[in-house]
């Protein structure tokens, strides 16, 4: 089977040179479940889908090794890994570990420019479920999430996750159409956002805490559900 039109996902890319656009394509692909799990990659399939050379598909392929999202067996090819139950919890680990870091810094040095930022993307987080729009909600969640880090004054913290959350953001993506999963979120999105806000690093953490645990609790339904995204335990 031929991969999706991915033209599109990298015209959306405004930011970056082709290199940074190719993987962050390739890596929306994997996370939406258009490049979906055990499928074999052509890097010329996928430089024509994208209408780029194989040279930046090549090495965003190496990138996303070095993610987790997907393998690269000698003589037999490149294929989507399987989301593995084990990296979906040391993702979590490191992500916890990091942003629960981050938010204390958050809450001790937030501006009001930072606040009205983070409140205009629960505003739009609104929108994003009345509309059931599941992509729009996730890049949100995202955005979200950096913001907070930015705050802290370490933004890498950030990046630093994103690197560990191959297995996990696949994960996250699935959970949306989960019923009242993202009306949910929002909610615990509101409750970082007052404790940030009220300057209280404690209820920060804690409120931080309680929220990026929320995914477990709905691991195995996915699970259950997409059993072919899952490699076996």
């Amino acid at each position: 089977m031929p991969p999706p039109d991915l033209r599109i996902a990298l015209a959306d890319r405004a930011r970056g040179g082709t290199r940074q656009r190719v993987y962050d394509a390739l890596r929306d692909a994997l996370v939406a479940g258009r490049l979906e799990p055990g499928r074999r990659l052509s890097e010329n399939e996928l430089a024509e889908a994208l209408g780029v050379s194989r040279t930046p598909v090549r090495e965003a392929l190496v990138r996303l090794r070095d993610d987790r999202m997907v393998e690269i067996v000698p003589q037999l090819g490149t294929f989507v890994s399987k989301i593995s139950i084990g990296a979906v919890a040391d993702a979590q680990f490191v992500r916890e570990a990091l942003e629960c870091a981050a938010i204390r810094l958050a809450a001790g040095r937030v501006g009001d420019a930072e606040l009205l930022q983070l409140q205009a993307i629960v505003a739009q987080q609104d929108e994003a479920h009345a509309g059931h729009d599941f992509d729009r909600f996730f890049v949100l969640d995202d955005a979200f999430h950096e913001a907070l880090c930015e705050a802290s004054g370490h933004g890498i913290a950030w990046s630093l996750a994103q690197r560990a959350d191959g297995h996990l953001v696949r994960v996250r993506r699935l959970s949306l159409p989960v019923p009242e999963y993202m009306g949910e979120m929002i909610d615990e999105h509101r409750a970082v956002l007052e404790a940030v806000a009220a300057r209280d690093p404690d209820r920060a953490e804690e409120a931080l805490r309680h929220h990026l645990r929320m995914v477990l609790s709905v691991l195995e339904s996915i699970r259950a559900e997409h059993p072919e995204f899952f490699a076996e335990a």
